[in-house]
């Protein structure tokens, strides 16, 4: 699979054989209630930068990158107090977001909301097509969507090894037309996971997993989202640049 939150056996590995099981509304109320807190947390963040306590914002920026890293891969490999850890998971990225976007908002004017804008679009976009039946999450799509996931992965590792002996990866990181081209690509994968993290959702619930896994669902969903705003700014700001 391409979200590593999700493993591709997880469904047929974990059906509840009694108790209540997992829903998709039950994973919908979730993925909301993680929203909230990530919003909450992120507004936290971008106010404190724009009253003046940009040191306070900055620890807590970086604090939220590494404690949500940190969280997303306990949550990977236990999925154990899921209902604490998530939310506590959103709040760090929230932080994170929060801190980031403040950064790109001093720096290019408007591109926070249209990358806001930009990600509940494709989130519904997805969404009608995945539903419609004109995207089917097959094993087809699957390998491809990991393979590309994975190529963009070792791409930023390697540019941030780059970054720390003064080099770096030439274009793709900047405004010009390859860099550009390389974050629609980034985007579109970003985006297409989505389709993996609906799938599981609907797949859990008929599955009859066991009903912790709406959590499951529902972090795996908002791993996606922070990654496509990421990118999305990104790109929003590298066209900026251009002008």
């Amino acid at each position: 699979m391409s979200n590593p939150v999700f493993n591709e056996n997880l469904v047929e590995q974990t059906r509840i054989l009694e108790g209540e099981p997992m829903t998709i509304n039950g994973s919908i109320n979730k993925t909301l209630l993680l929203l909230f807190c990530l919003v909450c947390a992120a507004c936290y963040t971008w106010s404190l930068t724009f009253n003046g306590f940009t040191d306070k914002a900055q620890s807590l920026t970086f604090i939220g990158a590494f404690s949500g890293l940190i969280l997303a891969l306990f949550i990977i490999f236990t999925r154990k107090a899921l209902h604490i850890l998530t939310p506590l998971y959103a709040i760090a990225e929230g932080f994170f977001i929060g801190g980031i976007s403040a950064v790109y908002a001093a720096a290019y004017s408007d591109i926070v909301m249209q990358a806001v804008i930009g990600t509940f679009a494709a989130l519904a976009s997805m969404l009608v097509l995945y539903k419609s039946g004109i995207i089917k999450c097959t094993d087809k799509l699957r390998s491809v969507i990991f393979t590309t996931t994975l190529a963009i992965g070792i791409i930023y590792a390697i540019q941030i090894v780059a970054q720390l002996f003064g080099r770096g990866i030439p274009q793709i990181f900047t405004g010009s037309t390859i860099g550009i081209g390389f974050s629609l690509i980034v985007v579109a994968i970003a985006a297409l996971n989505l389709i993996i993290d609906f799938d599981f959702i609907e797949k859990g619930s008929e599955g009859m997993l066991e009903k912790k896994y709406e959590w499951y669902g529902a972090f795996g969903l908002m791993v996606t989202l922070v990654w496509l705003y990421l990118e999305i700014l990104r790109l929003l700001a590298k066209l900026s640049s251009r002008r």
